[in-house]
This record gives C-alpha cells, structure tokens and sequence, in this order.
C-alpha cells in the first residue's frame, strides 16, 4: 500500500508544531528529527543478473530433507546391536526359533499395551531368551489429513513401548522380524536373562 502524499498546508502546520514542542528530556543531546518527506519514492527494482552456464561449474546445492521423525525400520536397523554378534545375525536371518509368540492383530491400544507387558515379564519369567510379537503392518487410513500419520498404530507403537519401563529391563535386543516370521508386521524380542 503506497503512502499518499502530504499537501503543502499540513507540512507548515507539521513546522508549526514540531517548533511549539517542549521535549521531554531536555538534558540529552538534541538528533537532528528529519523532516517528513513529501514525496515518496518507490525503490528501483534491479533484475538479478544470472550468470552464464559454464561446463564443469558447481550445480547448485541439493535442498535439505524434511526433519520428520524416521521410520520404524530405520531406527531399528541403527539401534547398537547389545546381544552377541553371531547370534544377531541368525535372528535377522531367520534362522533362530522364536519360543513364544504374541499375535496382537486386531487389538486396540488399550488391550495391547497390558497384553504386552504380561507377555514379555512373562516369558522372561519362564526364562525365554527370544519370542515373536506380531503387530501386523497396519492398514491405510481412508482419509488422508494434514498430519502425516504412519501406518499401523500397534506396529509405530510397540518398539517404544518396550523401551520403557517395565518392559526396558528385561529386553535386551529388538528388532524387525525376518520373512518368514512376518517380516515389517512383526518384532524379534531378545530377552535378558532372568537373575
């Protein structure tokens, strides 16, 4: 919006009163007030100038990626491995049999939450070292929003469950689970052993 502007009449009645002011702290220094300007001008817009394409210049730098949350699978595969090596790796392969298992599909957060807790204390109790909890990979959400959502709420919500107390003292290892044993819709538990 552009300032209109001021006619001849209130710029001598501007000087009248700003020469009748008293100031208001007299013992400061006195700054030269600039005059309001009558007329205004608008700043010269220049065009940026581009530069030639040159073969071998540095193309420009790639935009940094959002800073959303990373998924499930990434933290899991980043975690430090805290069970032995050789072992872990049989787990991720398959290769080990899982001595218990917990299906949780179809159950609400309230129900599954207390389901796995007495499972876990459980099988750590009875000195099971690794069982199988199976969340299920979740279903799409009809409506989009303007929140992202991930995908199955059991799935997002188990890993964190089982990093928090009363569960975090007896898991040692947690991990996705391989193919076979249901793959993005299922955990491998590593348990501490039972002292």
């Amino acid at each position: 919006m552009s300032r209109r502007k001021l006619t001849k009449s209130e710029l001598e009645l501007w000087q009248q009163v700003a020469q009748k002011a008293e100031r208001l702290h007299p013992h400061r220094f006195e700054a030269a007030v600039p005059a309001p300007q009558a007329v205004h001008k608008m700043p010269s817009v220049s065009t940026p100038r581009i530069e030639p394409f040159v073969l071998g210049h540095k193309a420009m730098p790639k935009p940094a990626k959002h800073s959303l949350k990373p998924a499930i699978s990434h933290m899991l595969a980043h975690t430090p491995v805290q069970m032995d090596h050789k072992s872990f790796g049989k787990m991720k392969r398959g290769k080990l049999k899982p001595e218990g298992r917990l299906d949780l599909h179809g159950m609400r957060v309230d129900t599954a939450h207390p389901a796995l807790n007495r499972f876990i204390l459980g099988a750590q109790a009875s000195g099971k070292r690794l069982v199988l909890v199976i969340t299920g990979k979740g279903k799409d959400r009809d409506e989009p929003g303007p929140i992202p959502t991930p995908r199955g709420v059991l799935r997002n919500q188990v890993p964190q469950w089982l990093s928090l107390p009363p569960l975090a003292q007896a898991v040692l290892q947690v991990t996705q689970a391989h193919i076979s044993h249901g793959g993005d819709g299922a955990y491998y538990v590593y348990l501490k052993r039972n002292r």
